[in-house]
């Protein structure tokens, strides 16, 4: 938890940064998204390699590495005095945290039951979402001593996680096949998930060490993975999901200025309490998972979002789209681990692609969100075209998780 409460609050980090590190670096103030943009590169760059080699090492000396780099990559940050040496370590410190948090998603399945599998995995969501809600106030807050002191913080966090992890890590060694035929099945409180992992042919059956270290290796891997039509549908659900989920919070807050006439005060503090949804839902999320069938609550939380952005857009007031918008997260809080959880099914032997790819997922969806949302919030009126797109995205997207069993390799 304590691993992914520390990059989510420094994915959040720099941005109530850059009007003061614009002043202090002498940089122009419409250049500072780069440095959002540096750590997000950076990220899926290291992402795509450190995913299929992290499949052949010990997954815990794997985290102590990411974590330790992540550590100092982060409080380097702190001591930068020019925009470019400030880019260049944020992009390493993306680098870094591709390496080290996917490997917590990896490590979850293979250390719990598989009918406690996304309960477990609510743990780290819970510091996840909890970052949504300490990234932006801790940068601004700390920031009043100076400007490193907010990357000097979380690198103090990201060495207590290392430290953590040397203690409390189990060891992960790689698994050398999927078990049996590649079928394997999750229950679920009496109700059975079945899904058939990466079928290998016999020729495949045994995972080199050293076979994902090279480029061919990696490629192969990614290969492999795909031949499987269950993770293609799954990831595809996965990007639509989140497409329609970052189109409603890109914009949310445009929307809040232009239709509701809030200042950048009253939208930080609606911010704040519609993440507190988030929270609420992961913090919620274990106990929930632990007693309900996982698709019933994913098809009512579906079912949520699909009511919430069909009356979004005729909110009559701030309370009513913040209550609605906090329903909305609260829900995203309860199903996020049942989405990990399924792709986390897909394999045994390449959990590490899979954690990663789903963060690259994550940040291709947000990419396709403010390319197709930014013409839409400003072509239509209100809200309408934004809340149609997430609606539609999350009726997509059920259709797709909805389907029971993943189907074998094409």
């Amino acid at each position: 938890m304590l691993t992914m409460l520390t990059i989510g609050t420094d994915t959040f980090l720099v941005s109530p940064l850059i009007p003061l590190l614009s002043a202090t670096m002498g940089f122009p103030l419409a250049r500072g998204g780069w440095l959002v943009s540096a750590y997000a590169i950076g990220y899926c760059a290291s992402a795509l390699f450190a995913g299929p080699v992290s499949d052949r090492l010990d997954r815990r000396g794997v985290l102590i590495a990411g974590m330790a780099m992540f550590s100092l990559a982060t409080t380097a940050c702190g001591f930068a005095t020019s925009f470019w040496m400030l880019f260049a370590l944020r992009l390493a410190t993306g680098m870094c945290a591709a390496i080290g948090s996917p490997q917590i998603w990896a490590m979850i399945p293979g250390m719990v039951p598989s009918d406690e599998i996304a309960s477990s995995m609510a743990i780290p969501t819970a510091g996840l979402t909890i970052a949504t809600l300490l990234g932006i106030p801790m940068g601004s807050f700390l920031s009043s001593v100076s400007t490193g002191t907010p990357f000097f913080a979380v690198g103090a966090l990201g060495a207590l996680a290392t430290l953590l992890a040397l203690a409390w890590a189990p060891h992960a060694a790689p698994a050398l096949s999927d078990h049996g035929h590649g079928t394997s099945s999750a229950r679920h409180h009496g109700s059975a998930v079945s899904v058939h992992p990466v079928s290998l042919s016999p020729a495949k059956k045994v995972m080199s060490p050293t076979a994902g270290v090279t480029l061919t290796g990696i490629i192969d891997s990614y290969a492999t993975l795909f031949s499987n039509r269950g993770a293609r549908r799954y990831f595809l659900a996965y990007l639509i999901f989140q497409t329609g989920n970052f189109a409603i919070m890109t914009f949310f807050a445009t929307w809040f200025s232009r239709g509701f006439h809030l200042s950048q005060t009253q939208i930080g503090v609606s911010t704040m309490v519609i993440g507190a949804g988030n929270t609420l839902g992961a913090i919620c999320g274990p106990l929930l998972l632990s007693r309900m069938n996982h698709m019933t609550i994913l098809k009512t939380g579906f079912g949520a979002y699909v009511l919430v952005y069909a009356l979004l857009p005729f909110s009559p007031c701030i309370a009513a789209a913040c209550a609605g918008l906090t329903v909305t997260y609260a829900v995203g809080g309860v199903i996020f681990p049942i989405f990990i959880e399924k792709l986390q099914s897909l394999t045994t032997t390449q959990r590490g692609t899979v954690s990663t790819l789903t963060n690259v997922t994550m940040y291709a969806a947000s990419t396709v969100a403010g390319i197709i949302g930014g013409p839409l919030l400003t072509t239509f009126p209100g809200f309408f075209a934004i809340s149609a797109l997430a609606l539609s995205a999350m009726v997509s997207s059920l259709a797709l998780w909805a389907r029971r069993q993943a189907s074998p390799q094409a």
